[in-house]
């Protein structure tokens, strides 16, 4: 039995928080929670929270043993990228490309 949280339209890049998710990815729920607390990386907060989420999940809807959880699957997809506009000299404008991720974790019993 599988348990799943998605955090979709997260305003970080999905090539940061890819750096994080595979850090955590195959290991047990413990082990990743240790991971993420102490990773300096902005998806790492992120992550956590999806990795809280899931494990609640888990516990409260599919009546799994938290003990036993590790996380089977964790992937980013990208989101919409929101178009911003940056003036440049001359009446130019650069165009800034802001990325969004749509975050998901699986956590599984073994």
């Amino acid at each position: 039995m599988e348990a799943k949280a998605v955090a979709r339209y997260v305003r970080i890049a999905p090539r940061k928080v890819r750096v994080v998710m595979d850090l955590i990815r195959g290991k047990d729920v413990a082990d990743a929670f240790a991971i993420l607390k102490f990773t300096p990386k902005a998806g790492a907060d992120v992550i956590e929270k999806v990795l809280k989420s899931a494990v609640a999940n888990a516990e409260n809807n599919f009546d799994m043993n938290i003990d036993n959880l590790y996380v089977s699957s964790a992937f980013v997809d990208q989101g919409p990228t929101l178009k911003r506009i940056h003036p440049r000299s001359r009446g130019q404008a650069f165009s800034i490309l802001k990325r969004t991720s749509h975050v998901t974790v699986v956590v599984a019993e073994k």
